[in-house]
């Protein structure tokens, strides 16, 4: 009967326990408050940019310990501001999905639907990368049309181009649109002769900016205050010695 009771009074304690100083506190607080205000910045930066996506920053648990090694981004994939525009090789995407475009360093997600023909025939980005089809093959045009009003693309990304000689559309490609698991997207809603700016509010990023530029300044406060009393400290010691 002893033991039992022994038994049951038994307790596990386990926990984290962390000793830094003061200064170091500060200075990894004003670093990770310095890296959070720049991702703002970048979001204001893109505002005008086609096909941006804003980031929001993500602080994990333990940030006081951690500092800038618990922040991590995640994109908002909110559909952006749709602008009319006067090029027929402009297209935007008005749902949710991603264009898949290649270059020399593999395969990317853009929502940047500003096209042009290659020299060959080929439907690329502005920075010379092919776009791809929903058969994940560049795109090629059976030849590069004197008006590019000639080359229309339907609501499902469907690309047909007009032949003056037989006065017919042909079909060339679809464009392959796929979300951010790289699954295709049945429903990508194109709109041909768009373009999707930026999903930025810059009234939200700056209120949002406000808290981040008070810690920090509450932060460097801090640190100040107690580099002023550390110093004051040294300076007893050596002269009572």
């Amino acid at each position: 009967m002893e033991v039992e009771e022994v038994e049951a009074e038994m307790r596990i304690n386990a926990g984290i326990f962390y000793n830094d100083n003061g200064l170091t506190n500060s200075i990894r607080a004003m670093h990770l408050q310095s890296e959070i205000l720049g991702i703002r910045n970048e979001n204001v930066g893109g505002f005008d940019k086609v096909g941006y996506q804003r980031k929001e920053p993500v602080v994990s648990s333990f940030t006081e310990f951690m500092g800038v090694n618990a922040l991590s981004t995640t994109l908002d994939d909110k559909i952006g501001r749709i602008s009319v525009s006067d090029n027929p090789l402009d297209i935007a995407i008005t749902n949710k999905g991603y264009f898949q475009v290649q270059n020399e360093n593999g395969i990317k997600l853009t929502r940047d639907g500003r096209f042009k023909i290659g020299t060959d025939g080929s439907l690329l980005t502005l920075e010379d990368a092919n776009v791809l089809s929903d058969a994940g093959i560049p795109i090629k045009l059976p030849f590069i049309p004197q008006n590019l009003r000639h080359v229309k693309v339907d609501i499902n990304g469907k690309i047909s181009i007009f032949n003056e000689e037989t006065h017919e559309f042909k079909k060339v490609a679809r464009l392959g649109v796929v979300d951010a698991n790289g699954l295709v997207v049945m429903e990508p809603n194109i709109k041909q002769g768009y373009n999707e700016y930026s999903n930025v509010s810059l009234q939200e990023e700056f209120i949002k900016m406000m808290p981040i530029m008070k810690n920090f300044d509450a932060n460097r406060q801090m640190y100040m205050l107690q580099n002023s009393v550390l110093g004051k400290a040294i300076s007893q010691l050596g002269s009572a010695s």
